[in-house]
């Protein structure tokens, strides 16, 4: 059941950055009724290196800082209204925090990383405040979408990915789950502890 749960979290994931992408859906612009068709800013592996690039400086920015691991890149194939295919994929790259992040403080990390975001260039897209489950979604010029989601187990995991980038071979970070260095399975249950994200403890105002 937790598996087909997280599945479903990962398969939402891809859709909401392929819908928040580049902004026209299929990498075109409506004129005059007619589909201009516009050529991808990137390709595969360098929408993947940005991304990573991005997961760094957000879990950088984290102080005090938390533990985290690679979690499992995820590639979605563009096609057009017709569902044919448009030589392009949108790229996403993750990263599981493994510190365990309490209820109290949630708050404080998704402040964190808005600010972090908006000091980088990013707008936010959407929140949701939800008590159990809250994330945040932003976006930039470029057409990155990032995001921070507080699963069901109360885990805790940051994304970045580019919609609709040109096909091409891609390498991965070693230890990236799936991929030669890496575990056959991401890990998503936080198991570490820290004096200040895991506290019960309201911060005082």
């Amino acid at each position: 059941m937790f598996g087909r749960v997280q599945l479903l979290g990962c398969v939402l994931m891809v859709a909401a950055l392929a819908a928040c992408g580049t902004g026209d859906g299929q990498n075109g612009t409506e004129i005059h009724g007619k589909k201009e068709k516009k050529a991808p800013t990137m390709d595969m592996q360098q929408a993947g290196q940005r991304s990573e690039a991005i997961l760094d400086g957000t879990l950088a920015a984290i102080r005090p800082p938390v533990e985290w691991t690679y979690g499992a890149p995820a590639e979605a194939a563009c096609s057009t209204g017709l569902n044919e295919p448009t030589g392009t994929t949108t790229v996403t790259r993750s990263r599981n925090i493994l510190t365990v992040v309490s209820e109290q403080r949630r708050g404080n990390l998704l402040g964190l990383v808005q600010r972090y975001w908006e000091r980088q260039g990013f707008r936010v897209a959407s929140v949701n405040s939800d008590k159990d489950m809250p994330r945040i979604r932003a976006r930039n010029a470029d057409g990155f979408t990032v995001s921070l989601d507080v699963g069901s187990i109360g885990n805790v995991s940051v994304s970045a990915g580019f919609n609709c980038a040109e096909n091409s071979a891609m390498t991965y970070p070693t230890g990236t789950p799936g991929h030669p260095g890496g575990p056959k399975a991401e890990e998503l249950r936080p198991r570490e502890r820290s004096d200040f994200w895991s506290s019960d403890e309201p911060l005082r105002q």
